[in-house]
């Protein structure tokens, strides 16, 4: 737990992308600030490297992926998910060449396809070639690199036939000549991507999610009424071209809300489950914790009573996060 003095010191894990604006926007517009939160946003290039850090204590709450978090909770990890950062943003790129060939993920049969390990996109791609009736273990060669940087070039270079990236590498890939042949968007629609998660340890220290939650939710509906602002707050943290940044931010295939979306969760654990990629029979719901995030809208929307887009997030919540 944290000491009672004024400002509370919050070690915060992200990744360079176009999603995690929220991160960006909170810290360069005070909002985290403003809650009595003195917050340091630490950068991973993975999912797996940020979400190991996170466990071992180096880091307070961090987004990465769905697939890292929950992976890990297959496995016996005692970790809570308060909410979202964002959700969607993954594709599979190729050559002009064998973009061609690459229609359908059974398409994919007998080709080499790189990922980021751990990456939400990954397990989306391996759900949806189960159901293809494609065995990603014998049917498909699979190879987990480092970074999306890693993956265009083994996709340039013909070292595989397609990569997966998430956005806004896959502008990047087609500034580069590559073109996006699937969005995962389309094969789990929407599907959650980054996942606010916490150790069971510093769960309980609700006063402090409390403030985070309040502070990332503002800067989600900061985003959506501030798009110069916004791109300048990314921009200092994801070293892009700001075209890129901002095509790759304000696009349909990105779910910017910060809700903890349970049905979603739910869906991507027993994609996992049914393609084989985690063994585990445990109950999800139990690892999501959704009163926090609503408690927190509830009071915003009280705040400001005639503004839509808290009535709105009232709306999705009711949708997204009730079973």
């Amino acid at each position: 737990a944290w000491a009672d003095n004024a400002a509370r010191t919050l070690k915060v894990g992200y990744l360079p992308v176009t999603g995690h604006a929220k991160f960006f926007i909170a810290k360069e517009q005070g909002l985290f600030a403003k809650e009595g939160l003195d917050v340091e946003l630490v950068e991973f290039v993975n999912s797996a490297d940020g979400l190991n850090a996170l466990i071992a204590g180096k880091l307070d709450i961090g987004a990465f992926g769905t697939t890292a978090p929950l992976a890990h909770i297959a496995k016996g990890t005692d970790l809570r998910i308060i909410g979202g950062i964002m959700g969607e943003d993954a594709s599979l790129v190729a050559t002009p060449e064998k973009a061609g060939q690459i229609k359908t993920v059974a398409d994919l049969k007998g080709k080499k396809v790189a990922t980021v390990r751990m990456a939400t996109g990954d397990a989306v791609l391996r759900g949806a070639l189960t159901d293809a009736k494609v065995d990603w273990k014998s049917d498909v060669q699979i190879f987990e690199l480092k970074n999306p940087t890693a993956v265009i070039e083994a996709v340039k270079s013909g070292q595989v036939d397609a990569g997966l990236v998430w956005g806004p590498h896959d502008l990047r890939a087609e500034a580069q000549g590559l073109k996006i042949v699937i969005y995962s968007a389309d094969l789990q629609p929407g599907h959650p991507c980054c996942r606010l998660v916490v150790t069971r340890k510093n769960y309980d220290d609700k006063e402090t999610w409390d403030k985070f939650l309040r502070a990332i939710l503002r800067a989600e509906k900061f985003a959506a009424q501030n798009h110069k602002e916004t791109i300048d707050a990314i921009q200092k943290y994801v070293k892009l071209d700001r075209d890129l940044l901002e095509r790759g931010y304000y696009q349909p295939h990105l779910d910017q809300q910060s809700d903890p979306n349970v049905k979603g969760v739910r869906t991507f654990w027993t994609t996992m489950q049914n393609s084989g990629f985690i063994d585990s029979n445990a109950d999800i719901t139990a690892y999501i914790d959704v009163t926090l995030y609503k408690q927190v809208l509830d009071r915003l929307a009280a705040e400001e009573p005639g503004e839509p887009f808290w009535k709105q997030r009232q709306l999705d919540f009711a949708q997204r996060d009730t079973l």
